[in-house]
């Protein structure tokens, strides 16, 4: 079979789209204009259910006898960081930008839904999902936490559920899969420090809990490095910091939060009950008060054994598709919707004449050759899903570990 080109596609349609979305981006639970705009295309495609998880939709398309039931997701908001490029298509909200790809997932989906719904399945049903809220600060709600109790998706099950994310790492017109582990586990921490407020003139009439937060950054830092092995994959950082009333006194409170990233549940319950351990005993150390609080807990994001294996058995033929045997340390809030069931979630290339800034970065573009990528994968992955191709012949699809050798 012949990869899937530009002329083959109605790639225009999908470059304005994902354009329209990138200039008028929208914060979690704040995605009105983009839900308005997506129901606008998709309500001619199937039945539609809107208000998901509060500004989120969902499109279903049945085939026509029944059978296998897909659920496709897209995520629907932008990140808080300003928009630094020059293009026609930036950002006309200020501080706010489409700055991890996610107006590429939506138009992904809205590529697959055209498709299905032009050349409907044989059998089984689609359900597109266009989840809000995928961005989650300190202790914000998950936008997936919220659609799983919607009750269009409770004691739903399907038998795969597919996503994709931008990834910059890959040029465009690649697709890469992860052998299990696609995503991290998160664990965010908020470490509250109490002093006592004095004059700077008269430093021993108080505690200063600026002084005793930088010692624990610097103690965390040490005591996280000690308490990992070389071969666990673990991120640790602390991303914000503040504290104090003025230049003159000795500050009374500070505050600090930060991020554990890691895949395996035994390094993640080690490191956590570390962070939290040493914390308190520098606190103490330095007869301060401490309120130490975990949010945002996230499981890590796993690929199931048998859709890695219909993605190597599937894609090669229209994708250039990646092995990567290393998972990386972002996290998702995917992983939740894995409760309903084998999921599988891939990384697009979308580096090539634009793209290649990191995620989360103003300067994030894509190479939009990567749409038609995108779209071709997960209607191919979706189609093999409902003709009941998940099992059957795959087993030997997945490359070996680097290093293997036939026993």
């Amino acid at each position: 079979m012949n990869r899937v080109t530009l002329e083959g596609d109605n790639v225009d349609e999908l470059v304005r789209l994902r354009r329209q979305l990138h200039q008028h981006p929208e914060l979690r639970f704040t995605e009105r204009q983009t839900a308005a705009t997506l129901e606008g295309l998709l309500r001619p495609l199937g039945r539609i259910r809107t208000g998901i998880a509060g500004t989120g939709l969902a499109l279903e398309i049945d085939g026509a006898a029944s059978g296998p039931e897909v659920l496709l997701r897209a995520d629907m908001d932008a990140y808080p960081v300003q928009d630094a490029k020059q293009q026609p298509y930036a950002s006309r909200n200020p501080g706010v930008c489409h700055a991890c790809g996610h107006d590429v997932h939506m138009t992904v989906a809205y590529g697959v839904a055209a498709r299905l719904a032009a050349d409907p399945p044989a059998r089984g049903s689609v359900t597109l999902l266009f989840q809000p809220a995928e961005e989650i600060p300190f202790g914000a709600d998950s936008g997936a936490a919220a659609v799983l109790a919607h009750e269009a998706f409770r004691d739903r099950r399907y038998a795969a559920v597919l996503g994709l994310h931008c990834w910059p790492d890959l040029p465009a017109g690649s697709l890469g899969v992860d052998r299990s582990t696609a995503m991290a586990a998160k664990d965010a921490f908020r470490v509250e420090v109490l002093g006592l407020a004095a004059h700077a003139a008269t430093p021993a009439l108080g505690r200063d809990a600026i002084l005793g937060l930088t010692a624990m950054v610097t103690t965390l830092h040490a005591a996280v490095a000690r308490a990992r092995n070389p071969e666990e994959l673990v991120a640790f950082n602390i991303g914000t910091i503040s504290g104090g009333a003025s230049q003159s006194q000795v500050a009374a409170s500070a505050e600090a939060t930060g991020t554990l990233r890691t895949h395996d549940p035994a390094v993640r319950e080690r490191l956590k009950t570390v962070i939290e351990r040493v914390t308190r005993q520098q606190a103490a150390a330095l007869d301060l008060g401490v309120r130490f609080t975990w949010a945002n807990e996230m499981p890590p994001v796993r690929n199931a054994a048998e859709l890695v294996a219909l993605a190597h058995a599937e894609l090669p033929g229209i994708v250039d598709v990646v092995d990567l045997p290393v998972p990386p340390l972002t996290t998702d809030d995917f992983a939740l919707l894995g409760a309903l069931g084998p999921s599988l979630y891939v990384k697009l290339g979308v580096t090539g004449e634009r793209g290649g800034a990191p995620l989360h970065s103003g300067a994030f573009d894509v190479d939009e050759r990567c749409l038609v990528t995108g779209v071709a994968a997960l209607e191919r992955l979706t189609r093999a899903v409902l003709d009941g191709r998940l099992r059957a012949g795959v087993a030997d699809a997945v490359p070996a570990p680097a290093g293997a050798v036939d026993a």
